[in-house]
């Protein structure tokens, strides 16, 4: 008989480069770059950035709407993944953001942290900011249906 043990926000996984790894192979190569890459991964918190190219631009010279919700879920995904390990599957069934103020061109940071980590749902907090923690961009809660 095999034993289960559950997944828990404080035992971690995968390392930060094992995670990276499973990123860079998870999507397709010309979407990769604008993805994020993981900055600091520890029990319960992963903080990925991504500095934007200009195909992220939108009027203003401000940063798009949706770069910052894909940035938000693959931020989600990666918390997720080092915590349960490398499952393709684990997919977003919910995903609500607030957008607080605009996004300057310039480097983003999502910081992500587990609200729950269960066996078949996992909930996680993104919060985005630029230049200081203190000051969000947006906040946003994200689900996902684990395999």
């Amino acid at each position: 008989m095999t034993s289960f043990t559950a997944p828990s926000p404080q035992t971690l996984r995968l390392t930060a480069e094992e995670l990276s790894t499973f990123l860079d192979g998870a999507f397709p190569a010309s979407v990769r770059p604008t993805l994020g890459e993981v900055e600091r991964l520890a029990p319960n918190h992963l903080r990925m950035r991504l500095d934007p190219v200009p195909a992220m631009k939108r009027p203003g010279d401000i940063v798009s709407g949706p770069t910052l919700m894909a940035l938000v879920d693959v931020a989600a995904y990666g918390i997720i993944l080092a915590h349960i390990g490398p499952v393709a599957m684990a997919v977003t069934n919910a995903l609500s953001i607030s957008f607080l103020r605009a996004c300057r061109f310039e480097p983003i940071f999502a910081d992500a942290r587990l609200l729950k980590l269960g066996r078949r749902l996992a909930t996680v907090d993104v919060r985005i900011w630029q230049r200081t923690e203190d000051r969000l961009i947006a906040q946003s809660t994200v689900g996902y249906a684990l395999p």
